[in-house]
């Protein structure tokens, strides 16, 4: 598995973006996300170039997502359908999520 670097980027006062790198390779993943209140984001997209493709950037950036809510103390709403495939293989992650493993998020 390749050295991945994430880094988080606040776009503005409510868009932002978790942004995946691997030195030799080009492109970028990333994880859009819009806050939606006082401890609250909203998981919007995943995405990653053909370049990155089984690299595991898309659930390295969730992953780093999970730990960032974690430290944090923020919640998600998994509005993202990757973020939610992930999360059913991931229920332990419920702490951090605003509903359970195979729900559909409501905003």
């Amino acid at each position: 598995m390749p050295d991945i670097e994430i880094t988080k980027e606040q776009r503005d006062a409510r868009h932002g973006r978790y942004v995946a790198r691997i030195a030799g390779v080009e492109g970028e993943g990333e994880i859009i996300f819009t806050n939606r209140g006082p401890n609250l984001i909203s998981a919007d997209h995943t995405g990653a170039p053909e370049t990155m493709r089984g690299t595991g950037v898309a659930l390295a950036l969730v992953t780093s997502m999970i730990e960032d809510a974690r430290e944090n103390g923020f919640r998600i709403v998994p509005i993202c359908p990757y973020v939610r495939a992930q999360y059913r293989k991931h229920p332990d992650w419920a702490d951090v999520m605003t509903v359970a493993p195979g729900e559909e998020p409501e905003l």
